[in-house]
């Protein structure tokens, strides 16, 4: 196999696929994505002819580099699904010279472990659906080997087919952070970046990798250039802080509550399948603010949908509008397009959905020339409540620490439709009932609105809704 010189075609594509997908990662799933196939651009950048070898490599390379991240993957996830395709990838490698056939019983082997991710998570089973995310990276690979093959897109079949994989997608969003609620032991989700100021190599990272573990578990350590991504769920997040403070100093600090997060997924979850997408497949965003108005001190980045939401946060120092919601989560790019919109020194960005923070904050840690915050905000009624207590007189740092402390306060509450039949809390839930969501889980359920209504009125909802 011949080697390309720098600048060749090769390293430029991989350069682009791997830029691209840090870009356009939606989701949890989007940024575990992203992660494989920085690791497959490693390793094929410098080749000018693609074999079965270098694909077998590329795939484990891939694997490798996603499973690094993560110190405990829980498998069942999108990098079960990846670490069975590069396992059945070297053993083919030997057996066959034929990259169509290579790539097609590698697909069919990543079929299979999706097939059986319901037996490594019990909510799938609960559910009867696949890991979301595994279904997305087996789309991904079916559409490079079309591509490979010169068969066209059906453009016209595209949305219909895409519905179709709606009752593919799990009631907890797909991740390293998949947890039911008897599953969380550490209480709190703990991320910060560090600014490296001293010498981190392999050795170093796999010591914090390890301390990081005594305290906490799915812990992920990013290292990329001179900084440190670093996140665990752990019930003391001030030993995560002080460890990260002996290799530099910190920034982009945030903790959540765990039981919180969990809650919220099944809220969001529960709106993904009851709504009906009102946006085209790129997210719409609002104009921008007049270029001639001067630079502002503080600005405002919020996600939303719908004009009367939208009115809402205008009204109450909204900058920008990105239009998005449950059904369709912004990109990173969508975020940093409207980053670069804000004629601000300090920006803070409104996710309002849990889905939405990962890719803000990869946006975030993008941006050089202007100081964002990402107030990690997962309701529309959270983001206003965070909005309405900015204190200009504070610092940036202070404010994003009041705001996330007040949003805190806010507790949410949905009625909605199921449109399958389930069990959620120990509750049966048939396609057609009337469903009470509230942060801590499945409220109330009914065979019509007044029913489900009627069991809030009789006290359940403050005593379920608060213990």
């Amino acid at each position: 196999m011949s080697k390309a010189v720098l600048g060749s075609p090769m390293e430029s594509i991989a350069k682009a696929l791997s830029s691209g997908s840090l870009r356009g990662a939606r989701g949890n799933s989007g940024v575990i994505l992203s992660q494989l196939f920085r690791g497959f651009t490693k390793e094929i950048k410098e080749s000018n002819e693609i074999t079965v070898t270098s694909l077998a490599n590329a795939f484990t390379r891939a694997t490798e580099t996603a499973y690094k991240a993560v110190m405990k993957p829980k498998e069942g996830t999108i990098l079960t699904v990846a670490k069975g395709m590069a396992e059945k990838a070297v053993d083919l490698a030997t057996q066959t010279d034929d990259v169509i056939e290579f790539l097609t019983q590698v697909i069919e082997e990543g079929d299979y472990v999706l097939s059986q991710t319901p037996e490594m998570l019990p909510v799938l089973k609960q559910a009867g659906v696949v890991d979301s995310g595994g279904q997305g990276l087996m789309q991904v690979m079916k559409g490079g080997l079309d591509g490979l093959l010169g068969k066209g897109i059906p453009f016209d079949t595209a949305a219909p087919a895409a519905a179709n994989t709606e009752s593919a997608k799990p009631k907890v969003a797909a991740g390293s952070d998949e947890l039911s609620t008897s599953d969380i032991k550490y209480g709190y989700c703990t991320e910060f970046i560090v600014n490296v100021e001293k010498t981190y190599d392999m050795d170093e990272e796999q010591k914090f990798k390890g301390y990081l573990e005594s305290i906490g578990d799915c812990v992920v350590v990013v290292s990329d250039d001179d900084i440190i991504k670093v996140h665990v769920h752990t019930n003391h997040p001030g030993l995560a802080f002080e460890k990260g403070l002996t290799y530099g100093s910190l920034s982009r600090m945030k903790i959540d509550n765990m039981r919180e997060e969990h809650h919220e997924r099944l809220i969001q979850n529960a709106s993904n399948v009851a709504q009906t997408p009102e946006t085209p497949a790129e997210a719409k965003k609002e104009e921008a603010p007049a270029s001639n108005e001067p630079r502002k001190p503080y600005g405002f980045i919020a996600v939303s949908i719908g004009k009367g939401l939208g009115e809402i946060f205008k009204g109450i120092g909204a900058d920008y509008l990105i239009e998005g919601g449950q059904t369709m989560n912004p990109s990173t790019e969508d975020m940093l397009n409207a980053i670069e919109k804000v004629n601000a020194d300090v920006i803070y960005i409104l996710p309002n959905n849990k889905n939405i923070i990962l890719a803000a904050e990869q946006a975030k840690s993008l941006v050089e020339d202007k100081k964002i915050f990402v107030v990690p905000s997962k309701t529309v009624p959270q983001g206003i409540a965070a909005l309405i207590n900015f204190l200009p007189d504070l610092s940036p740092e202070e404010n994003l620490e009041n705001m996330t402390s007040e949003m805190g306060r806010i507790h949410t509450g949905q009625i909605t439709y199921a449109v399958r039949n389930t069990n959620i809390d120990g509750m049966e839930i048939h396609e057609g009932d009337i469903m009470g969501i509230g942060d801590s889980g499945m409220l109330a359920v009914g065979q019509n609105v007044n029913e489900t209504i009627s069991i809030f009125g009789h006290g359940r909802l403050p005593h379920r809704y608060y213990d």
